[in-house]
Parts: structure tokens; sequence; C-alpha cells
């Protein structure tokens, strides 16, 4: 019953979830483009690519979560690669490598995912037995 419950939520907020990750790993895919070649920048846009695109990667992967608890875990993955990703890009803004609005652009898109996720994440622990 649970799994079923689940399943439901997904044509609301977390199918929301699923669209705005996607989008976010083609921004990423782009924005490590846009390092590799104009910042010539090879050592943390190959970082932030790859935790950045594993956050839709690890939502895209709870869909088929067999249990409530390894839905869980794949959201919980996502909300670790996307903290990871929001370190990289303050690296890349403390380093100079990228200027203040282009670091903002990227982190109110991330700041949103993350809040999502956490959201997900409160929801489900509420759910589950202690």
């Amino acid at each position: 019953m649970k799994d079923e419950g689940r399943r439901s939520e997904m044509k609301g907020g977390r199918s929301m979830l699923h669209k705005k990750s996607l989008d976010f790993a083609v921004r990423i895919v782009n924005f490590y483009k846009y390092l590799r070649e104009e910042k010539k920048e090879f050592v943390i846009s190959k970082q932030i690519l790859r935790s950045g695109t594993s956050i839709g990667a690890n939502v895209r992967e709870s869909r088929n979560a067999q249990t409530d608890p390894d839905y869980l875990t794949k959201i919980n993955i996502a909300l670790k690669e996307a903290d990871e990703t929001q370190y990289w890009l303050e690296v890349l803004l403390r380093s100079k490598l990228i200027s203040e609005t282009e670091f903002n652009s990227m982190n109110n898109d991330l700041k949103e995912l993350i809040a999502m996720l956490v959201s997900t994440v409160k929801k489900l622990k509420q759910k589950s037995p202690k």
C-alpha cells in the first residue's frame, strides 16, 4: 500500500522534481562545456559535471525504487550530490573562475532543487514507521 501511495504522488510534486533535476542536469552539461572551452578549467568542471548530473540520475532511479526506504535512500543520495554541487559552485566563485552573476544563476536553480529534495525527505520520514 505504501508503495502505491508513493507512486500516486509522482503525478504531483515529485514529477516536478524529476523535471527540474533533468533540466538542471542539462544546465550542468552546458556549464561544463563553458568551463572547459571558455575558462580552460579541466578539474573542477569534471567534478561539478559528475555531482550535478548525479542529482537527476538518482531522482530518476528513485522512480523504480522497490520500497519506501529504497526511495528515501535514492532521494538522500540526490540531496548529497546537490550539496556537493553547491560546494563546487562556491569553489568556482571564490577562485574567480565564474562571476557572481554566473554563480547566482546556477545556485538559485540548485537551491530550488535542494528545497524540493529536503521537502521530499521530510515527508517520507514523517510517513515511515519509527
